[in-house]
């Protein structure tokens, strides 16, 4: 029999169930990976990048299909899903916006568990971590321990003189896999878990770096997707792309062009390219085994709730285009899983497309926490109980001030902020290589994703300078 999962009173340091039952407030695993796209085997069975613990994470609660970001930019990214607020509502667009100054009173998610009376500490990339973790919010934990500088072998590994930088790198390096940056985070992680502190509650945020540029990861990895081919693309993808996202990705355009320059002059740059990136999801899946490994050899385990989220995807040629920066579905759709005993049910799938705004008001009703001020998205409780099978709202996703999509189950709409759009078909058209939006036979569907864009565009914030 399921647990009944409504919470009605909260007591110091404990739940109180119906029926007089007291329990103590659940830890919370917050797992963070930066750059993982939808590419992996979790949410594509027939993927060559298999991520087989975050299957396994999966098959313990809830995974949901059809998750997006709320932006396609790290910083922007995180600082909507830890606050709970639109880039649109704050003007934190790009990635060197100070989202601190934009939001000084607003409790981030760890905050709100701080105020509840958990013990909060973390480690990696949570916060975005430009000029030298700048963007770090220390009053949001207890404790922490800071990314590392990232080490860089000594030359570049890619065999591309002229071609990127250090940062755009890939490789199979270091040999030691314990030198890296995740595997460090993972071992704060695994100590945290195997002892927590014995008179509060834990929430634990562990940030992790890959499969983030620069694209190394160990010897083994590589092995493990020795062969891979690069994903499906079409030559002449931007044909029938309009003013406004040509404009918005324009200056993109150059990563894309010499990657292809580099692997007619360097015959397979571009398929090492996709292994490098293959490979650094497969490294980050085992960093997260471990830490899995660590929660289940806890004497708090069982009763801990795991959400684990990417932070955005990323485009590995498709629509003749690299990285993130753009509203199309590989830089947005992202893998998203919820584990809460008692409330989920293991191995259960929602399929209706959700952005990570949810993430903040299901983890304050999850915990019971109050929250003060505006709350832009809706709480995933309904679903996770099994009380809701259905979720109206499309994902809303933003790059840059007036530039948003729209998700629903079938179609992808995007206005950019010259009123210029882009329309998709997804079950006829998943690689979305035929923009619609011209033709009239669809206008109603426009209209209708169209009244789900913001009815507000803030003013960008300034960026934050050293």
């Amino acid at each position: 029999m399921k647990v009944l999962a409504v919470i009605v009173l909260t007591l110091g340091g404990y739940f109180v169930f119906p029926g007089g039952a007291a329990a103590r407030k659940p830890d919370v695993l917050f797992i963070i990976v930066d750059d993982m796209n939808d590419w992996i085997s979790l949410l594509d069975p027939e993927s060559p990048i298999k991520t087989p613990h975050l299957e396994r994470l999966a098959k313990r609660g809830m995974l949901f299909t059809r998750a997006y970001c709320i932006s396609p930019a790290c910083n922007p990214s995180r600082a909507a899903t830890l606050t709970g607020l639109r880039p649109s509502t704050t003007g934190v667009y790009g990635n060197k916006s100070d989202w601190q100054r934009a939001l000084p009173e607003r409790n981030t998610i760890m905050q709100l568990f701080q105020r509840a009376g958990y013990s909060v500490k973390g480690a990696g990339k949570v916060f975005h971590h430009q000029l030298e973790g700048a963007f770090h919010d220390e009053s949001s934990f207890d404790e922490f321990q800071a990314m590392a500088p990232q080490n860089m072998p000594p030359k570049k590994l890619n065999g591309a003189p002229g071609y990127g930088s250090r940062n755009t790198d890939w490789g199979a390096w270091p040999a030691d896999e314990m030198a890296t940056i995740d595997f460090r985070t993972a071992d704060y992680c695994i100590e945290a878990l195997k002892n927590p502190p014995a008179e509060k509650p834990l929430f634990l945020a562990c940030g992790i770096f890959k499969p983030h540029s620069p694209f190394f990861a160990p010897p083994r990895y590589h092995k493990g997707v020795a062969g891979i081919h690069p994903p499906v693309r079409r030559s002449d993808d931007w044909k029938d792309l309009p003013a406004g996202a040509k404009s918005l990705l324009g200056n993109k355009k150059w990563f894309w062009e010499g990657m292809m320059k580099l692997d007619r002059r360097v015959p397979h740059s571009f398929t090492d390219f996709v292994e490098a990136y293959a490979a650094c999801c497969t490294f980050a899946d085992a960093q997260i085994g471990r830490v899995l490994d660590a929660l289940d050899a806890s004497p708090r385990g069982a009763e801990t709730i795991v959400v684990l989220w990417s932070d955005h995807g990323f485009h590995l040629g498709e629509k003749d285009h690299l990285e993130k920066f753009a509203l199309w579905e590989k830089s947005t759709h992202v893998p998203l899983i919820i584990v809460a005993p008692g409330v989920t049910n293991a191995g259960s799938r929602f399929e209706d497309p959700v952005d990570l705004s949810v993430l903040y008001p299901t983890l304050a009703e999850l915990g019971q926490l109050p929250i003060r001020g505006r709350v832009e998205g809706r709480s995933l409780v309904p679903m996770l109980t099994g009380k809701q099978s259905s979720w109206t709202d499309p994902a809303v996703m933003t790059y840059g001030r007036g530039n948003h999509a729209v998700r629903s189950r079938r179609w992808r709409y995007i206005r950019y902020a010259d009123g210029t759009e882009e329309l998709y078909d997804h079950d006829n058209d998943p690689h979305e290589w035929v923009n619609l939006a011209a033709r009239r036979e669809h206008a109603g569907v426009k209209a209708a994703h169209r009244k789900w864009l913001p009815k507000e565009e803030a003013k960008r914030v300034p960026d934050l300078r050293k």
